[in-house]
């Protein structure tokens, strides 16, 4: 019996994430993959994802029965034993024979053909356990249905932890990094922190750009119901339905952006001539050119074949694409508005991509800070007078966020600091931004998002204006 289309592609997915530090989410959706049925790529995704989220919880489980150290492991068995203990654990629809069967046949078909007595062993020790699959999935089952569920609820331990325990707790429990978990319980408490790791591990929510009222119509013919966004009021957020199946998203009238990314874009505000100096993939030079159909538009971006993907994204007349450097740059002229969106650690998108937790290590922050510093710096040369310059990542760590603009400050002191509760005010007037707890969305005069605290990504940004 051949193996199921949707575990094939799953392992495929998985090792190339691991070997390539690819994302599964640009994987899952690329061309190699749309001729697959849509039960298979809802359960291909399914397991991607929840192997990905869940990865320290399962390698606990495969080391406890396992006779051979998971780190000696070829990457085709490990992935292949990760995928089956997911799918004991948590898909109660899938038979354990079919997944022992194809776990065993994926070893063989990536020619590891001697592992498969070890894999077939090693997974019915695991699903003999099966008091403990059972309990494992009715508390995963409860963390990604319900946001407030009961906080002493525990996977590995019946006791509330004590304080000294809880980082190692709520590491284990929610299968995220001891340091990373130890940094945000210090930057942010403890509850903050723990909702933060809960949102983590639940499917993520699809948030848009609200569309137009035929594309809308067009949704609802495909199956795709729309609610309201929880952060703004142009947003929309996917209540059901494949929106990546209809015509309005193939065609790119419709793109996927999280609701933090979009209030990220509206602080840039109003000008005559823009810079969106990291542009790609384009979800912000869109709802930019949007919001600015007469100004001049410079998206730059420094990798030439996403620019070439900019350019398909981004179909306004007033923006023009270029692939360079800002550090580089090769124009001239000042604008009045610069959104330097940098490349960073993606802290806060990990209920999008949870690959990032795992590959992801201290120096990696430090490294990208020297990055940011410099882009910062050499985008902030091009702001005319009284000109902004809006900053930001899609981290949680200061020291890409904060420490960054302390650095471009302390390098250049004809800037200073515009507080974004001004702009964010702007915003909840004019009817744009739906949450109505600004105090919230600020850390001092920085914007400041925190999944799970938040219905978004968690997002940093400050406004640096032209003396």
């Amino acid at each position: 019996m051949p193996v199921s289309p949707a575990r094939s592609a799953a392992f495929d997915i998985l090792l190339q994430v691991e070997r390539e530090d690819a994302y599964a989410s640009e994987l899952l959706h690329s061309s190699r993959f749309e001729t697959l049925s849509k039960a298979d790529h809802g359960l291909a995704t399914e397991i991607v994802m929840g192997v990905l989220r869940w990865r320290s919880l399962l390698d606990a489980e495969l080391a406890r029965f396992s006779s051979q150290k998971l780190a000696k492991l070829d990457a085709e068995v490990l992935t292949s034993l990760r995928m089956a203990v997911f799918q004991l654990m948590l898909l109660d629809r899938v038979p354990a024979h079919a997944v022992l069967h194809d776990a065993v046949e994926l070893v063989k078909r990536a020619r590891k053909r001697s592992a498969a007595p070890f894999v077939n062993a090693l997974l019915r020790k695991v699903n003999a356990h099966a008091e403990w699959i059972a309990d494992l999935r009715q508390t995963v089952g409860e963390l990604a249905s319900a946001r407030n569920t009961d906080p002493t609820l525990t996977v590995t331990v019946t006791h509330r932890p004590s304080p000294e325990q809880s980082v190692k707790y709520l590491a284990d429990r929610y299968a995220h990094p001891h340091w990373i978990v130890e940094r945000w319980v210090k930057a942010y408490g403890m509850e903050k922190a723990r909702e933060a790791l809960r949102w983590d591990q639940q499917v993520p929510t699809t948030a848009i750009r609200l569309p137009a009222p035929e594309d809308e119509s067009s949704l609802e013919t495909s199956g795709v119901i729309l609610l309201n966004g929880a952060l703004l009021k142009t947003a929309a957020r996917v209540e059901s339905g494949d929106l990546t199946r209809t015509e309005a998203f193939r065609s790119g009238r419709i793109v996927i952006q999280d609701e933090a990314s979009q209030l990220v874009a509206m602080l840039v505000g109003v000008g005559e001539r823009i810079l969106d100096c990291c542009a790609a993939p384009g979800g912000k030079t869109r709802l930019i050119a949007e919001w600015n159909p007469t100004a001049r538009i410079v998206a730059s971006e420094l990798h030439p074949h996403r620019a070439r993907l900019l350019r398909q994204r981004v179909a306004a007349s007033n923006v023009e694409v270029i692939s360079a450097d800002i550090r580089e740059w090769p124009l001239q002229g000042r604008f009045d508005r610069i959104l330097a969106d940098v490349p960073c650690s993606g802290t806060g998108t990990l209920q999008q991509n949870p690959e990032i937790k795992w590959r992801l290590s201290r120096q990696d922050l430090r490294d990208l800070q020297s990055k940011q510093v410099a882009i910062l710096t050499s985008a902030m040369k091009y702001a005319s007078p009284q000109g902004r310059v809006i900053y930001s990542t899609c981290s949680l760590e200061s020291e890409e966020n904060e420490a960054v603009v302390e650095k471009a400050l302390a390098a250049d002191s004809s800037f200073q600091i515009r507080d974004c509760r001004a702009e964010l005010e702007l915003l909840h007037n004019r009817g744009e931004l739906a949450w109505t707890d600004l105090d919230s969305l600020l850390s001092g005069p920085f914007l400041r998002t925190i999944p799970g605290v938040h219905p978004c990504d968690g997002f940093f940004a400050a406004i640096l204006q032209k003396k």
